[in-house]
């Protein structure tokens, strides 16, 4: 029986805050942009969610909700190396460690109680820890599943510590609603809904066959963590040694559905330039550029062309990705983009002269744009096209370079 523990670091942007304000501490704090801006809250203090605030929610309804509150643009840079230091003290603990975002990880302790204890002092004496040596907060959910262990965790905030027992999963997740399972939002809980099904307990007790007539594979996978097990979604492969990414991506979900060419377009800029500056960043070049779509209606298609040369370069992947979109595009309105670059090589591959110039000349401006986006943030410099959207990288997302996750360089 597998021992996993799921940490999850509290309220994590808004703590990261407070260490550089500690007048911030015990007040309403909203972070993610100010309340005239258009964006989302990427986390709320626990003062803040007694007013109904939350993360993913509009600025502007926070404000309607908490005018008191203190709004904070955010520090991206600070909560990646916060992130980098959780993961250090993680690693310290077991190399069995994988960040599955920029503010949680789940950990291997199996068949390691002879050096930590029982799961339950183990947990404990992680907790304690993470808060020495990061000064943050952390709730551990301990389980023998990576899908209870998160739950748990959840419902050991904050700053608790929950396990559940090895045959007590399916008594435990029973009771609680069907939007905490991982992967259920809105849409699926409200589909959920008219089947009668609210509580954990009610997905249990249905015919998986049932589930798979109404929701696919996905009702297969719903029925599986409904019995608390890691069935379908982020669970596949052993925890820290799986093999390292073979791409590189980053996703863009609209607040609202958009069929705006202009802001379609400038999203796919921006979503580009975010994944040429990581291929650069790992001195990668790819050979394949996919494009990710998904309409109101949650149909999701992805359709990818490959190269006659491999590249790192913003134009290349803004070029190659609008081409995608509008090839494929029906018309309707756009839910969320993605641009995704794989098929990775160490070198780009042979150019003619002219072209080899052309090249050289944007790779020497896209590195001094790194630098200077390294310095002042991603959104400092940015091409033309990727400003009219208004889209900006949201403080909430997740790094693509979360520690110990590289792409893997593919040898010619």
């Amino acid at each position: 029986m597998k021992t996993i523990f799921h940490v999850d670091m509290d309220a994590f942007f808004v703590s990261v805050e407070e260490l550089h304000h500690p007048e911030l501490k015990g007040k309403p704090v909203v972070v993610g942009g100010q309340p005239d801006q258009r964006g989302v809250v990427s986390a709320a203090s626990y003062a803040a969610r007694k007013f109904g605030v939350h993360s993913a929610m509009p600025l502007r309804t926070a404000y309607k909700l908490c005018p008191q509150a203190i709004f904070v643009e955010g520090h991206p840079k600070r909560y990646k190396e916060c992130s980098e230091q959780v993961f250090h003290v993680l690693r310290s603990f077991t190399p069995r460690v994988e960040m599955a975002s920029i503010d949680e990880a789940y950990l291997d302790l199996t068949g390691a109680e002879r050096l930590h204890g029982p799961p339950m002092l183990a947990a404990h004496k992680l907790h304690e820890r993470v808060r020495e040596k990061t000064r943050l907060n952390c709730s551990i959910g301990v389980a023998a599943t990576r899908l209870v262990a998160k739950i748990c965790s959840d419902q050991a905030k904050p700053n608790g510590v929950l396990w559940i027992l090895p045959g007590a999963e399916a008594r435990f997740l029973a009771p609680l609603e069907v939007r905490k399972i991982p992967g259920v939002g809105k849409v699926t809980e409200k589909a959920l809904h008219t089947y009668g099904i609210r509580r954990i307990g009610d997905l249990a007790s249905l015919d998986r066959n049932f589930l798979e007539s109404k929701f696919g594979k996905w009702g297969l996978a719903l029925a599986g963590k409904a019995q608390g097990l890691d069935a379908g979604g982020w669970f596949a492969g052993e925890i820290g040694e799986g093999p390292d990414a073979k791409s590189i991506s980053h996703e863009h979900t609209f607040n609202e559905d958009t069929a705006d060419v202009e802001v379609i377009d400038a999203t796919l800029a921006k979503l580009s330039e975010m994944v040429a500056s990581r291929l650069r960043e790992h001195s990668l070049h790819a050979r394949t550029v996919q494009l990710k779509l998904r309409y109101s209606d949650f149909s999701t298609f992805t359709r990818a062309h490959t190269l006659d040369h491999a590249t790192q370069l913003d134009i290349d992947l803004v070029e190659h990705s609008r081409r995608l979109f509008h090839a494929n595009w029906t018309g309707k309105p756009v839910r969320l983009l993605g641009v995704h670059a794989s098929n990775l090589q160490i070198e780009e591959g042979q150019l003619n002269l002219i072209e080899g110039e052309k090249q050289e000349r944007w790779k020497k401006a896209l590195t001094a744009v790194d630098r200077i986006r390294g310095k002042f943030g991603t959104g400092s410099v940015s091409l033309g096209s990727a400003m009219k959207g208004g889209f900006r990288e949201r403080v909430h997302e997740t790094p693509a370079d979360l520690p110990g996750k590289h792409p893997r360089k593919q040898e010619r």
